[in-house]
Protein backbone atom coordinates (compact mmCIF):
# COMPACT_ATOMS: atom_id res chain seq x y z
CA UNK A 1 0.00 0.00 0.00
CA UNK A 2 1.38 3.40 -1.02
CA UNK A 3 1.13 6.04 1.72
CA UNK A 4 0.82 9.63 0.54
CA UNK A 5 2.97 11.93 2.68
CA UNK A 6 1.18 14.70 4.56
CA UNK A 7 2.08 18.35 4.67
CA UNK A 8 0.86 20.58 7.46
CA UNK A 9 0.18 24.18 6.47
CA UNK A 10 -0.14 26.20 9.67
CA UNK A 11 -2.16 29.43 9.87
CA UNK A 12 -1.73 31.78 12.83
CA UNK A 13 -3.73 34.89 13.72
CA UNK A 14 -1.90 38.21 13.88
CA UNK A 15 -2.25 39.73 17.37
CA UNK A 16 -4.35 42.90 17.36
CA UNK A 17 -1.52 45.01 18.82
CA UNK A 18 0.76 44.08 15.89
CA UNK A 19 -1.70 45.74 13.51
CA UNK A 20 -0.88 49.07 15.18
CA UNK A 21 2.85 48.90 14.45
CA UNK A 22 4.45 51.26 11.95
CA UNK A 23 4.45 49.80 8.41
CA UNK A 24 8.14 48.85 8.55
CA UNK A 25 7.90 47.23 11.99
CA UNK A 26 4.65 45.48 11.01
CA UNK A 27 6.32 43.87 7.95
CA UNK A 28 9.20 42.61 10.11
CA UNK A 29 6.76 41.27 12.70
CA UNK A 30 4.60 39.54 10.07
CA UNK A 31 7.70 37.93 8.53
CA UNK A 32 8.83 36.58 11.93
CA UNK A 33 5.30 35.42 12.76
CA UNK A 34 5.02 33.59 9.41
CA UNK A 35 8.31 31.84 10.21
CA UNK A 36 6.76 30.76 13.52
CA UNK A 37 3.93 29.17 11.50
CA UNK A 38 6.61 27.49 9.37
CA UNK A 39 8.39 26.23 12.52
CA UNK A 40 5.12 24.70 13.71
CA UNK A 41 4.60 23.06 10.30
CA UNK A 42 8.12 21.59 10.55
CA UNK A 43 7.39 20.37 14.07
CA UNK A 44 4.38 18.44 12.76
CA UNK A 45 6.73 16.74 10.24
CA UNK A 46 9.21 16.12 13.07
CA UNK A 47 11.83 18.17 11.24
CA UNK A 48 14.08 20.79 12.79
CA UNK A 49 14.19 23.93 10.68
CA UNK A 50 17.49 24.58 8.97
CA UNK A 51 18.71 27.89 7.61
CA UNK A 52 15.89 29.79 5.90
CA UNK A 53 17.73 31.41 3.03
CA UNK A 54 16.49 32.97 -0.19
CA UNK A 55 17.98 33.29 -3.64
CA UNK A 56 18.74 36.71 -5.20
CA UNK A 57 15.13 36.91 -6.49
CA UNK A 58 13.81 36.38 -2.96
CA UNK A 59 12.62 32.80 -3.56
CA UNK A 60 13.01 30.37 -0.62
CA UNK A 61 15.93 27.96 -0.98
CA UNK A 62 15.44 24.34 0.17
CA UNK A 63 17.44 23.10 3.14
CA UNK A 64 18.43 19.45 3.71
CA UNK A 65 15.91 18.40 1.03
CA UNK A 66 12.97 20.34 2.49
CA UNK A 67 11.05 23.05 0.69
CA UNK A 68 9.19 25.87 2.41
CA UNK A 69 6.71 28.63 1.77
CA UNK A 70 5.33 31.45 3.92
CA UNK A 71 2.59 34.02 3.46
CA UNK A 72 1.43 36.96 5.52
CA UNK A 73 -1.51 39.30 5.51
CA UNK A 74 -2.74 41.87 8.06
CA UNK A 75 -4.92 39.39 10.00
CA UNK A 76 -3.25 35.99 9.43
CA UNK A 77 0.09 34.43 8.51
CA UNK A 78 0.91 30.96 7.26
CA UNK A 79 3.80 28.61 6.71
CA UNK A 80 4.35 25.13 5.30
CA UNK A 81 7.30 22.73 5.02
CA UNK A 82 7.42 19.76 2.63
CA UNK A 83 9.84 17.17 1.23
CA UNK A 84 9.02 18.37 -2.31
CA UNK A 85 8.29 21.78 -3.88
CA UNK A 86 5.42 23.48 -2.06
CA UNK A 87 3.64 26.81 -2.16
CA UNK A 88 1.12 28.54 0.09
CA UNK A 89 -0.89 31.73 -0.16
CA UNK A 90 -3.79 33.29 1.71
CA UNK A 91 -6.05 36.28 1.14
CA UNK A 92 -9.02 37.97 2.70
CA UNK A 93 -12.09 37.69 0.47
CA UNK A 94 -13.16 41.20 -0.56
CA UNK A 95 -14.40 43.04 -3.66
CA UNK A 96 -11.96 43.27 -6.58
CA UNK A 97 -11.85 45.42 -9.68
CA UNK A 98 -13.17 44.22 -13.01
CA UNK A 99 -9.72 44.73 -14.57
CA UNK A 100 -8.00 42.52 -11.99
CA UNK A 101 -10.75 39.92 -12.38
CA UNK A 102 -10.11 39.78 -16.16
CA UNK A 103 -6.31 39.66 -15.70
CA UNK A 104 -6.40 36.78 -13.25
CA UNK A 105 -8.13 34.18 -15.41
CA UNK A 106 -9.63 33.65 -18.85
CA UNK A 107 -13.35 33.29 -19.59
CA UNK A 108 -12.76 29.54 -20.03
CA UNK A 109 -11.22 29.32 -16.56
CA UNK A 110 -14.05 31.28 -14.93
CA UNK A 111 -16.59 29.00 -16.64
CA UNK A 112 -15.11 25.93 -14.90
CA UNK A 113 -16.52 27.01 -11.55
CA UNK A 114 -20.17 27.37 -12.46
CA UNK A 115 -22.15 29.65 -10.17
CA UNK A 116 -19.62 30.36 -7.42
CA UNK A 117 -19.71 33.79 -5.80
CA UNK A 118 -17.58 36.28 -7.71
CA UNK A 119 -15.26 37.49 -4.90
CA UNK A 120 -14.83 34.03 -3.40
CA UNK A 121 -14.03 32.55 -6.81
CA UNK A 122 -11.59 35.36 -7.62
CA UNK A 123 -9.59 34.73 -4.44
CA UNK A 124 -9.81 30.95 -4.89
CA UNK A 125 -8.12 31.31 -8.28
CA UNK A 126 -5.71 34.04 -7.14
CA UNK A 127 -4.41 32.11 -4.11
CA UNK A 128 -4.25 28.82 -6.06
CA UNK A 129 -2.17 30.38 -8.82
CA UNK A 130 0.02 32.25 -6.33
CA UNK A 131 0.65 29.01 -4.37
CA UNK A 132 1.61 27.19 -7.58
CA UNK A 133 3.96 30.01 -8.61
CA UNK A 134 5.64 29.79 -5.19
CA UNK A 135 6.45 26.09 -5.77
CA UNK A 136 8.98 27.20 -8.38
CA UNK A 137 10.05 30.42 -6.71
CA UNK A 138 8.36 32.54 -9.34
CA UNK A 139 6.53 35.73 -8.66
CA UNK A 140 3.28 37.25 -9.74
CA UNK A 141 4.84 38.17 -13.11
CA UNK A 142 4.08 34.61 -14.27
CA UNK A 143 0.41 34.73 -13.24
CA UNK A 144 -0.72 34.76 -16.88
CA UNK A 145 1.16 31.47 -17.47
CA UNK A 146 -0.91 29.66 -14.80
CA UNK A 147 -4.22 28.18 -15.90
CA UNK A 148 -6.95 26.63 -13.79
CA UNK A 149 -7.64 23.40 -15.67
CA UNK A 150 -10.17 21.72 -13.40
CA UNK A 151 -12.33 22.67 -10.44
CA UNK A 152 -12.74 19.38 -8.61
CA UNK A 153 -14.95 20.61 -5.77
CA UNK A 154 -15.29 23.54 -3.36
CA UNK A 155 -11.78 23.05 -1.94
CA UNK A 156 -9.73 21.30 -4.65
CA UNK A 157 -8.62 22.34 -8.11
CA UNK A 158 -5.87 21.71 -10.63
CA UNK A 159 -3.62 24.50 -11.92
CA UNK A 160 -1.35 23.99 -14.92
CA UNK A 161 1.99 25.77 -14.93
CA UNK A 162 5.13 25.13 -17.01
CA UNK A 163 3.79 21.85 -18.38
CA UNK A 164 2.88 20.40 -14.97
CA UNK A 165 -0.54 19.91 -13.39
CA UNK A 166 -0.50 21.08 -9.76
CA UNK A 167 -3.14 19.88 -7.29
CA UNK A 168 -4.22 22.70 -4.98
CA UNK A 169 -6.13 22.26 -1.75
CA UNK A 170 -7.97 25.19 -0.20
CA UNK A 171 -9.58 26.04 3.09
CA UNK A 172 -11.98 28.85 3.99
CA UNK A 173 -11.92 30.49 7.43
CA UNK A 174 -12.97 33.82 8.93
CA UNK A 175 -13.62 35.48 5.55
CA UNK A 176 -10.26 34.27 4.16
CA UNK A 177 -9.12 31.55 1.76
CA UNK A 178 -5.79 29.74 1.93
CA UNK A 179 -4.29 27.55 -0.79
CA UNK A 180 -1.55 24.92 -0.59
CA UNK A 181 0.03 23.47 -3.74
CA UNK A 182 2.26 20.41 -3.91
CA UNK A 183 2.67 17.20 -5.88
CA UNK A 184 1.51 13.89 -4.41
CA UNK A 185 0.88 15.19 -0.90
CA UNK A 186 -2.00 14.98 1.52
CA UNK A 187 -2.82 18.32 3.17
CA UNK A 188 -3.64 18.49 6.87
CA UNK A 189 -4.44 22.11 7.77
CA UNK A 190 -3.66 23.58 11.19
CA UNK A 191 -5.99 26.55 11.74
CA UNK A 192 -6.15 29.05 14.57
CA UNK A 193 -8.34 27.95 17.44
Amino acid sequence: MLITPAIHPVILPVPADARDLSPQRRVRFLSRHAREALRRSAERLQVELGPLEKDPRGAPLPFRGYFWSVTHKPEYVGGVLAPSPVGMDLEKIRPCSEALFRQTASEEEWALAGRSGREQLFFRYWTAKEAVLKTGGEGIKDLSRCRVRKVIDDTHLIVEYSGAAWPVEQIFFDGHVASAAGQAVRVEWALPT
